[in-house]
């Protein structure tokens, strides 16, 4: 997909990578454990090279979820960042700092999407001004989008 540098990491900027590498096929996954470890109505991941592919700060915990598939995530923020599998391993492409990039190019199991998945995108759009006021005073904990040479090990808090 890309051969420059890339990074990524958790919510809370506990685990964080870097790849120097080409990025696979970046695709969604509407099966159900996919569904289950995002949260979410399918999963986005792509590739990670074989090679050039490393854990800057912490790594992602793991969870076992068949014979042959863990799944990271960050044990701090609950952030699900990986996908592993005998061929390789696979990242949540919303934990990249740059997404702009790696919009997914096929679905996957796509007999188990949901049946709504296809009209998500037909509903309404909010447009409360006040609403988006409240949203900017929030004052967020979540680790920027770009490496930091110190962060809090266990994010910011009050």
């Amino acid at each position: 997909m890309t051969d420059t540098i890339k990074t990524g990491g958790c919510q809370c900027g506990a685990v964080r990578f870097r790849i120097s590498g080409k990025l696979g096929r970046p695709s969604i996954c509407h099966c159900r454990m996919c569904q289950k470890q995002f949260g979410g109505f399918f999963s986005a991941l792509v590739t990670a090279p074989e090679e050039g592919m490393e854990w800057t700060r912490g790594e992602p915990s793991y969870f076992q979820s068949s014979v042959n598939i863990e799944r990271g995530f960050c044990s701090n923020c609950g952030t699900p960042m990986t996908y592993r599998h005998p061929g390789g391993l696979e990242l949540a492409i919303g934990t990249f700092d740059d997404r702009s990039d790696l919009a997914p190019l096929i679905q996957v199991n796509y007999e188990a999407r949901l049946p709504w998945v296809e009209t998500i995108f037909e509903a309404p759009v909010l447009k409360d001004q006040d609403f988006y006021a409240r949203q900017e005073a929030i004052i967020s904990f979540q680790h920027p989008d770009h490496d930091t040479e110190v962060w809090p090990a266990k994010g910011v808090k009050i």
